[in-house]
C-alpha cells in the first residue's frame, strides 16, 4: 500500500511538471488520489514557483508516507 501512495505522488508530481492535460481521465485520476493522500501537506510550503511548491510538497509527503509506512511493517514482522 505505501509503495503504491508514493508512485502516486511521483505520477503526480510528474504529471504537473510535464503539464500533463488534466482533463484525461488517467491525469484526473492520479491528481484525485494524491490530494486525497497528501493529508495536510500539500501546502507546507509556499515558495513563489507554484511548480517547486508541488515538487516539494509531495516529495514531503511521499517521505512521511514511506517513514511510517517501514516503521509499521516493522511493527507489524514482529
Amino acid at each position: 500500500m505505501v509503495s503504491i501512495v508514493v508512485l502516486v505522488f511521483a505520477l503526480h508530481v510528474l504529471f504537473v511538471v510535464l503539464d500533463a492535460n488534466q482533463s484525461n481521465g488517467f491525469v484526473s485520476f492520479i491528481y484525485t488520489l494524491a490530494q486525497t493522500f497528501v493529508l495536510g501537506l500539500g501546502d507546507v510550503f509556499t515558495p513563489e514557483d507554484a511548480l517547486l511548491g508541488v515538487v516539494l510538497n509531495y516529495a514531503l509527503a511521499a517521505l512521511i508516507w514511506f517513514i511510517v509506512g517501514q516503521i509499521i511493517i516493522k511493527i507489524i514482522r514482529r
